[in-house]
């Protein structure tokens, strides 16, 4: 078993996280990953209305007993949700870990820290890892350029990003972006994480609440099949390639602001894809992980298989290395 300040402090078996993704951050999965001894999240703002993540929770626990959190995304809009109910809800579903991302995150940390609620926040540059850690967060998330969602704009990879933090960060820190077997693993314990967060591999998982041919299709991409939009627009994001995502970068190319492509990138079209099994309806996150993606397990299968190899390697293969190293300079 792996022991880290991850485990410890969480309370949980592996360090191994499923992040907050949006439509597939649900009960289902969330239970699954955490009856697996791993970390699971809620994602917040794909439940309706506050109270409908409060359902949430509740149904979340009642499939399992063990330890799991809620992701709250907070993004700069005219329009907001009211994350202040939806953090209430998270609060009164009685709900300990909460991952939170996005924008200025202070007041939200504040408020879920007086109700006794640990919190990691997610980031994709050293310089907010160190700010989320003066806000006072228990645990940092840490994005590499590989990850699907939002990788930021410095574009700068796991393998520079997480042992950079590491240098600066005194909490417990999770790498995040191109994760998804033993082998990252035990490369993010060594560069100094606490653990990893994986997004897409959980995807391809049989628990997963998308529809069958998503998965297929991530089983049979390689780790060239994503695209990044909004690139022109200073908010990057990684996508899955298909017909949908071309037609945004060629877009852009041209010159096409936001509101050019908004009818492209609406996430009712996402959301109907993930639905319907159409992968090209819209636009939907993945990572270049899909390189890595070979089959479609369930998720304790996975967690078991992902811990397994990491501790044959840093058992076996590493320990083997120092032996000879030794015998050699003797």
């Amino acid at each position: 078993m792996l022991k880290t300040r991850f485990t410890e402090m969480f309370g949980v078996q592996h360090p191994i996280v499923q992040g907050g993704m949006q439509w597939v951050g649900r009960a289902e999965l969330v239970a699954a990953v955490a009856n697996a001894g791993a970390l699971g999240f809620i994602t917040a703002l794909t439940q309706p209305t506050p109270d409908d993540l409060l359902k949430e929770i509740k149904r979340c626990r009642e499939m399992t007993d063990k330890p799991f959190g809620v992701n709250l995304t907070i993004l700069p809009s005219i329009n907001p949700p009211p994350y202040a109910e939806y953090r209430q809800a998270i609060i009164e579903g009685g709900v300990k870990i909460v991952e939170t991302a996005g924008y200025k995150p202070q007041e939200h940390v504040d408020a879920l820290k007086k109700h006794g609620v640990k919190v990691i926040h997610k980031c994709t540059a050293v310089r907010h890892a160190v700010s989320a850690q003066r806000m006072g967060v228990d645990a940092i998330s840490i994005d590499g350029f590989e990850c699907a969602g939002h990788p930021g704009e410095d574009d700068i990879p796991g393998l520079i990003l997480i042992p950079c933090a590491a240098d600066k960060i005194t909490i417990p820190m999770i790498a995040s972006g191109g994760f998804g077997d033993g082998r990252g693993l035990a490369a993010a314990l060594a560069l100094g994480a606490d653990g990893i967060n994986m997004g897409t591999r959980f995807c391809a998982t049989k628990e997963a609440p998308i529809h069958e041919a998503f998965k297929q299709q991530m089983v049979a991409n390689d780790e060239r099949a994503t695209n990044l939009i909004f690139r022109t627009m200073h908010n990057t994001a990684r996508v899955a390639k298909n017909a949908i995502s071309d037609e945004v970068v060629a877009a852009e190319r041209r010159g096409a602001k936001f509101e050019d492509v908004k009818h492209l990138v609406a996430g009712v079209r996402g959301r109907a894809g993930l639905e319907s099994g159409d992968v090209n309806a819209g636009i939907w996150s993945a990572g270049m992980i899909q390189g890595l993606i070979h089959d479609i397990p369930t998720v304790k299968e996975l967690v078991d298989r992902i811990v397994a190899e990491a501790e044959g390697i840093i058992s076996r293969r590493m320990a083997s290395m120092v032996v000879v190293r030794a015998a050699a300079a003797g």
